[in-house]
């Protein structure tokens, strides 16, 4: 009950993909929301990059001491889409190709006054029952491209919408006021925040095994092979979450004890914090995968006492069955001289010796446990 009560929660509260830019298909433009911040405060409207970034820069020009900047959110651009907001921003043609090419692991790599932070982002695919092929982890990634004075965040896959995250973080202008790096440590941030929800999710799946391995008849026939195939189909899901975490381990250590020009002095030591929620969910899954090898191993375990038992229910019928077919083997030869055949009682005693022998070794085998 609880478990389908947590269900609940999670989707009524899942987070809805942000796609804010009108009529995104038809324009075939990747641009999300293009924004400018004065000094911790959202400037009003919105407008093409190239007039945000004239802005910015004009009031950093006027007043040396302010954090203006420009944050672009795009989603999914092509090589093309990009092109044109590299050339406008200045950006390394490295960066440009990690930007537009997804990847298989998180870091975070300078490219002259530019820093590229690419995170691989985890969503809870939410199902009803787990089976042998249901997924369980969805992923999908961002990258951030942080510059003195703007911030280019890139989603890929159908999760993750930063939307609500810019939303919240425009209600700390404090925050926002430190620069372009308070968004990084927002992203990532989030990013670790989601990893700790879809852990709490695939507990909630690893429970639910678990009681089904334990519960009274598990292990044997069609129910005991798919039990093994749901714990097999958990460990799988498990260690794609594992990769997308893993390594963002040292990214994050990087950006909070080595300095750097893009991020603010005063913004490292909140890294240090996501590295430590990092850390902590990285442990309870290394946790849960550690526990499916016990459950698995116990499973197996279950199967095999199953199987020995059937086999000794087996060998303790053949062995009464062994009975009469002896007697009755015996008796079936065709012989002319054989005892008790004209005997009027025959039949019956040899009935009854057959009935009392079965019933002994029927007893026997009860008493010891193989029936």
């Amino acid at each position: 009950m609880m478990r389908n009560l947590r269900r609940a929660v999670r989707r009524a509260y899942r987070k809805t993909v942000d796609l804010s830019h009108p009529a995104r298909s038809p324009l075939g433009s990747s641009v999300v929301n293009c924004v400018g911040y004065s000094d911790g405060v959202r400037q009003a409207g919105s407008c093409p990059a190239e007039e945000a970034l004239r802005r910015v820069r004009k009031e950093n020009s006027a007043a040396p001491g302010s954090n203006s900047f420009v944050w672009i959110g795009l989603h999914e651009p092509t090589h093309d889409e990009f092109a044109s907001i590299a050339e406008l921003f200045g950006l390394h043609p490295l960066t440009v190709e990690d930007a537009v090419n997804p990847h298989r692991r998180a870091k975070v790599v300078p490219y002259d006054d530019t820093l590229l932070a690419v995170f691989k982002t985890v969503s809870y695919a939410e199902h009803d029952q787990l089976t042998a092929t249901s997924q369980v982890v969805e992923t999908g990634e961002i990258t951030v491209i942080t510059g003195r004075d703007f911030v280019i965040t890139i989603r890929y896959g159908r999760h993750g919408s930063l939307g609500p995250l810019r939303e919240a973080l425009e209600t700390m202008p404090d925050q926002v006021a430190k620069g372009p790096s308070s968004v990084l440590h927002a992203v990532a941030d989030f990013v670790v925040d989601e990893y700790v929800v879809v852990a709490d999710a695939v507990q909630d799946d690893i429970e639910a095994v678990e009681l089904a391995v334990f519960a009274e008849h598990a292990g044997r026939g069609e129910t005991g092979r798919g039990e093994a195939g749901r714990i097999y189909q958990l460990k799988r899901e498990l260690l794609e979450f594992k990769r997308a975490m893993s390594p963002l381990n040292r990214p994050l250590e990087s950006l909070a004890t080595q300095p750097a020009s893009i991020i603010a002095p005063e913004i490292r030591p909140y890294f240090r914090d996501v590295a430590d929620h990092l850390a902590r969910a990285v442990e309870q899954i290394n946790g849960f995968d550690s526990l499916l090898d016990s459950i698995l191993q116990a499973h197996l375990a279950q199967m095999t006492v199953a199987q020995n038992e059937d086999m000794r229910k087996i060998t303790a019928w053949a062995a009464i069955v062994a009975v009469p077919t002896m007697v009755c083997g015996i008796y079936g030869m065709n012989f002319d001289h054989m005892p008790e055949l004209r005997w009027t009682y025959s039949y019956p005693v040899v009935l009854g010796v057959i009935a009392v022998a079965c019933f002994v070794i029927y007893r026997g085998f009860r008493r010891n446990g193989w029936l």
